[in-house]
């Protein structure tokens, strides 16, 4: 691309050197350099991309954008910015030539849900007919084939990268997980959606928004950036059962469907009903009542379902066919999904991280629980001390409570058990720091007809102790665990 177009909306300082005609190539990775590239100093949370610009400059790179003159570069032409992180939305959109706009872009912010919504319109999406793309916790699946992604928000580049891909792909639509993270921080830069859809506003995250209020301000970000175009066919997907959403339809012009559970809504969901092999309801809306079934469990998901009917209702599909679609999609990875085991007990792993999931994946199992419930429940190290208390005083709906570690990265397992402990509303507990032990423990305290749910991990196949990612898995020490426990009894 021409490098003065490409530049044309970036407010530079000053230009330092000769820039070239065009560059063919953006990364801010100096490993990732071709000949004319265009390298991003970018100040991380433990590297500064500044530090890695000469040897970008060695590798090829013929332009280098940077907070700061860089006298060390001389084969590159440095162009100083205030701020490189807003800077690489703006030149990532144009390079790839604005992808968003050729695709339907769904949104889904909240604290809990976005996985599961994204997860669910992903899947349905397909079951229409329709190629899909996703992004978000999980990863990136293009039309049904997973990638890793390092953040719930990928960074401005790698998100308009993938987006560039998917369209590339011939997806119809793209499903992304949106953060408060990632919308602050600007990594939606130059992404326009099509939907938003908000799911709900619990404790979390506060080690970086703050407070309560800033963070219901960040998730609105995403509903204030749909923008003010109203030839331009938009939408806001809102839960009624949030305060928040009336805050955030006061933020967009553009027209907004509700659903909900407890209060009035376009979309209600009544007469629910589950066991261990799904969920019943009646959706009722516009057009009537009608029967609703899902693979999935619990009453958050039926929310979560809410959601996903919406935004497709919202987008332009018949009812009938979403319905349809529902009805036969797969549980979402890591969401209160139902660990196939060997044994005479029930094991879920789901993602609950905040004091409102874990309370939800506990009534998710309660219309079927007949002995015992088992909760294991863990917390990062070095993030939000503050909501540990309430995460063990619901966690403590459960028979017996396992306190364990999440990812424990620089803190000492006795000061996150020592948070937790807290808050434990009885003595039915123990406390492991070691995850993996915590696991085996709670499968031995497991009889027949039990049922554990393993709360934290959810699909995460790894743990972050110190600043290392060692491999672990909820789901395959649990099996391992179950087949001994029990296999050992029979004999």
């Amino acid at each position: 691309m021409n490098i003065t177009h490409l530049l044309e909306n970036i407010p530079y300082k000053k230009i330092d050197g000769i820039l070239p005609e065009s560059i063919t190539h953006i990364t801010m990775d100096s490993r990732d350099v071709k000949e004319d590239s265009l390298f991003v100093c970018i100040k991380g949370y433990t590297v500064d991309g500044h530090n890695f610009a000469e040897q970008a400059a060695k590798n090829g790179a013929t332009v280098i954008l940077s907070e700061k003159p860089l006298p060390e570069v001389q084969k590159a032409a440095v162009v100083i910015v205030e701020d490189t992180t807003r800077a690489i939305g703006s030149l990532a959109a144009k390079f790839y030539s604005y992808p968003s706009k050729e695709m339907q872009m769904i949104g889904v912010t909240g604290t809990n849900g976005k996985t599961s919504v994204a997860g669910m319109l992903h899947a349905m999406l397909m079951e229409l007919g329709e190629k899909s793309a996703l992004t978000g916790t999980i990863g990136f699946n293009l039309n049904g084939e997973l990638y890793p992604s390092a953040n719930t928000t990928s960074d401005a580049l790698t998100t308009q990268q993938m987006i560039f891909r998917a369209k590339e792909e011939g997806c119809t639509h793209m499903s992304m997980e949106v953060s408060s993270h990632g919308l602050v921080l600007g990594r939606l830069a130059g992404v326009e959606f099509n939907t938003a859809i908000f799911t709900n506003l619990t404790h979390d995250h506060l080690d970086f928004h703050g407070t309560m209020e800033e963070y219901g301000h960040a998730k609105g970000l995403l509903f204030s950036q749909l923008g003010q175009n109203m030839a331009e066919k938009k939408q806001a997907v809102l839960n009624a059962d949030d305060p928040w959403s009336e805050q955030f339809a006061k933020m967009t012009p553009h027209p907004v469907y509700t659903y909900g559970v407890h209060n009035d809504a376009q979309f209600k969901a009544s007469n629910i009903d589950m066991d261990h092999r799904g969920t019943t309801f009646t959706l009722t809306c516009s057009e009537g009542e009608f029967p609703a079934a899902m693979r999935l469990l619990g009453h958050f998901n039926v929310s979560n379902a809410l959601a996903a009917i919406t935004a497709l209702y919202a987008e332009g599909f018949a009812l009938d066919d979403i319905l349809a679609a529902l009805s036969v999609i797969p549980p979402v990875e890591g969401r209160m999904q139902k660990v196939e085991v060997d044994a005479p007990i029930t094991i879920f792993i789901d993602y609950a991280h905040t004091p409102d999931a874990i309370e939800k994946a506990l009534n998710a199992v309660e219309d079927f629980k007949k002995n015992k419930v088992i909760f294991l429940v863990g917390t990062g190290g070095n993030r939000d001390k503050s909501k540990r208390p309430s995460m063990a005083e619901k966690a403590s709906i459960a028979d017996y409570v396992v306190l364990t570690t999440d990812d424990p990265r620089y803190e000492e397992y006795d000061s996150i058990l020592g948070d937790l402990k807290v808050g434990m509303a009885h003595k039915n507990f123990a406390c492991i720091g070691d995850r993996a032990e915590a696991v085996r423990h709670a499968v031995q305290q497991a009889e027949r007809g039990d049922i554990i749910i393993l709360a934290g991990k959810g699909h995460e196949d790894y743990q972050i102790i110190e600043s290392t990612k060692y491999p672990h898995s909820d789901k395959e020490i649990a099996i391992e665990e179950a087949k001994k426990k029990f296999q050992e009894k029979e004999a």
